[in-house]
């Protein structure tokens, strides 16, 4: 059974101690986790040179599509649509917000890191992540946020096909679809930079942190609830805003329930075999 959320908060890891984080055993409050855990050694060295060309390569395209799409919206926009744009950019903010839980929940709880072509790729940052908190504050930009610019690729890619084969009259039907759509995929590809930022103490810009402390990005207060061991709540980490409403329901708890019931899978089994490697 989960923890309530009031005794995550008292276990989570000690600012001044970035990797702490808590056994709820016998050595509660030693740090165990770091880069010499020895399988936070073995996941980094997972990563690859075709994996860096892919990110280079996805960061690189997100790039041209998100400026030709925006600047379509700029050239597209009317006075007239002003009043829903900004609800429309709240509701793509929230629903980065959920699909970033949804991806996190699924990486962390399900899968393998020797599954072809996703475990290596996609899986293992998430095992490193729990065993090297902090290693996330070593990756560079592109290795930090190239997989989420490959996710939204699919839909800017449509949103250009669409700009190229419609007229100005379609294109205003659904400009606060559109408007939704962007403000998704730029929250999404932010997510893993607000992300990193939550686990960096020390020489973010003031702009950052307050930001952080006003709750529009991800606060590294709220974010170390979800690292306390076993790294099963607050999965949310563009915002964070639906954490707390997710957790309310239990609603990662009911779809780990209906998954193992009917897979017979057992949620987190990959990520506590990697945690128990062996110093």
């Amino acid at each position: 059974m989960a923890k309530p959320v009031e005794r995550k908060g008292m276990d989570c890891m000690k600012e001044d101690e970035p990797n702490g984080n808590v056994d709820n055993g016998s050595e509660e409050g030693k740090a165990r986790w770091g880069p010499n855990h020895a399988g936070a050694k073995e996941l980094a060295g997972l990563y690859s040179r075709g994996k860096r060309t892919q990110e280079i390569i996805c960061v690189s395209v997100y790039l041209v599509l998100m400026f030709f799409c925006f600047y379509q919206l700029t050239v597209h926009f009317k006075l007239e649509s002003a009043r829903f744009v900004f609800p429309s950019i709240i509701l793509g903010i929230l629903a980065a917000d959920f699909a970033s839980g949804l991806v996190h929940w699924g990486a962390d709880t399900w899968g393998s890191v020797d599954m072809p072509v996703v475990g290596a790729g996609f899986i293992r940052p998430f095992r490193e992540h729990h065993i090297d908190p902090t290693s996330i504050t070593r990756h560079d930009l592109i290795e930090v946020n190239g997989d989420n610019c490959a996710a939204t690729l699919p839909g800017l890619i449509w949103l250009t096909y669409k700009y190229m084969t419609q007229t100005h009259e379609q294109i205003q039907d659904n400009y606060n679809f559109d408007c939704f759509l962007i403000a998704m995929a730029i929250f999404v590809t932010l997510t893993n930079q607000f992300h990193k930022w939550s686990h960096t103490y020390f020489g973010l810009p003031k702009w950052v942190t307050v930001l952080q402390d006003l709750h529009i990005i991800l606060p590294r207060q709220h974010h170390r609830i979800h690292h306390v061991s076993p790294h099963e709540s607050y999965y949310c980490i563009t915002t964070g805003w639906l954490n707390y409403p997710l957790e309310a329901i239990s609603f990662w708890r009911a779809a780990e329930w209906l998954i193992e019931k009917t897979s017979g899978s057992k949620p987190r089994s990959d990520d506590m075999k990697w945690a128990g490697k062996a110093h």
